[in-house]
């Protein structure tokens, strides 16, 4: 008897909550790079630490907040508390990340993005944790994984073309500089929260448990240790968070190095939107496209492909070096299609590794621990992007500017935004397809086997 599909409202709320991880995922590491150097004056290099650290902490909260919500779960049946904390949290945190004061020095604007990163990351993480955990708990068929995911990704492409092209809108119509940041940090802000909230409501509401009545040992064997324990257990697990995190450092790259490639190579600061629109709308069409080749080649399969998309369409980047021009949209539309793929594939993948640790292990709670460590590692993946950028721009010369300033670049500088635009994301996917030969699963081996 076929498991029964996903309620709409199940689909349509899970979904929404990409508002939040799309929002929050794309915007800083298309402008907050941006905004250190070109408006706050901070030097490129300083500048790779402040994108970089408050994000690096992550491979402490997040494993963390993952065992402490497979301990509420494992008690209470639900992740709901840590859901909605984020969701509360994360817009006041990400406002104050853009209200440096008028008339601060750099270095009191660097100390202030800093601290309030800082906590805006610790805010997402409390949300975005639970929240890849959940389809592992909300449906245990392959397929319909991959249709939950589908509509994710899908809300994850609108997320990120409102994100991508509205916040750079929203910085302008505030007039630019810390006005138009502090503008588009606000707004964009009360978008995260919403969207994270519509996902909270989804989640299963567990059950009521009697304190008095409770085992006093029912969050046991949820510790830190343990849960890092179960991860490291896991073969299929280690092979797609390899493939999956060089995969968010490639795109972290890209689309730290967009803006840049938007002013001082396309030579028009707001074609940013143009770039971000030509990557992400394609999700919205080929995501039929991708559920297809789930059915008849597998997951693992479909993900290969995707990958490959993405790595020749980079190579063909490189044109850049030679004829700028506007011929590029149609190449990142190209490595649209893949990118739609890599981002639907692994996190439908996901829930299948965890389910079968879990039947391995007579039905353990462990999501949060899986999505601990996969969340840790992807947003270290995707804002050491950024901070790659920044070294490679301060190895090639290239010069920070304050206010509005315009500085002329060198060829070297101009050839580092290319090389950290589109080599550095090649290589880095080449790698994530070897990592991806690995992955193994009984899960897709009887997909394969029934069709």
């Amino acid at each position: 008897m076929a498991p029964p599909r996903l309620s709409r409202s199940t689909v349509t709320g899970y979904s929404l909550g990409s508002v939040g991880t799309g929002g929050f995922a794309t915007l800083p590491g298309l402008v907050l790079a941006y905004y250190l150097t070109d408006t706050l004056g901070v030097a490129a290099a300083v500048a790779s630490v402040v994108v970089f650290a408050p994000k690096a902490l992550d491979l402490l909260i997040n494993p963390y907040i993952g065992s402490r919500s497979d301990a509420a779960a494992a008690r209470t049946g639900t992740r709901r508390r840590f859901l909605l904390l984020g969701a509360l949290a994360l817009p006041v945190f990400f406002a104050l990340t853009f209200a440096v004061p008028a008339g601060a020095s750099t270095l009191v604007g660097c100390l202030w993005v800093t601290v309030a990163f800082i906590f805006a990351a610790i805010a997402f993480s409390l949300f975005q944790v639970p929240y890849i955990a959940l389809p592992a708990e909300l449906t245990d068929d392959y397929h319909e994984r991959s249709r939950l995911m589908s509509w994710r990704v899908a809300l994850l492409a609108v997320a990120i073309l409102l994100f991508g092209a509205g916040g750079p809108a929203l910085r302008d119509l505030g007039g630019g500089g810390q006005p138009g940041y502090l503008l588009m940090g606000i707004f964009a802000g009360l978008a995260l929260g919403l969207g994270m909230l519509a996902a909270w409501r989804i989640a299963p509401r567990g059950r009521n448990v009697d304190p008095d009545a409770a085992p006093a040992d029912a969050s046991s064997g949820h510790g830190l240790a343990d849960s890092l324990a179960a991860v490291r257990s896991s073969g299929p697990f280690r092979f797609l968070l390899g493939a999956f995190v060089l995969q968010a450092l490639a795109t972290g790259c890209m689309l730290g190095a967009a803006q840049y490639v938007a002013t001082y190579v396309l030579d028009s600061e707001g074609s940013v939107s143009v770039l971000f629109a030509a990557l992400v709308a394609p999700a919205l069409a080929v995501m039929p496209m991708w559920i297809r080749l789930v059915r008849a080649w597998g997951k693992r399969g479909a993900y290969f492909l995707a990958s490959g998309l993405f790595l020749s369409s980079a190579v063909a980047m490189l044109g850049l070096l030679a004829t700028p021009g506007p011929w590029v949209y149609a190449v990142v539309a190209l490595a649209g299609i893949g990118y739609a793929g890599m981002q639907m594939l692994p996190m439908s993948m996901l829930p299948d590794v965890i389910s079968d640790h879990e039947n391995a292990t007579t039905g353990s709670v462990r999501a949060g621990a899986f999505s601990g460590v996969w969340t840790a590692a992807e947003t270290v993946g995707l804002a050491l992007g950024p901070a790659v950028v920044l070294a490679i721009l301060a190895a090639t010369g290239f010069v920070s500017s304050a206010g509005g300033e315009t500085v002329i670049q060198s060829d070297g500088a101009v050839t580092g935004i290319v090389i950290a635009f589109a080599a550095v994301p090649a290589v880095l996917v080449v790698a994530s397809m070897v990592a991806l030969r690995g992955y193994r699963l009984a899960a897709e081996e009887r997909n394969m086997s029934d069709n």
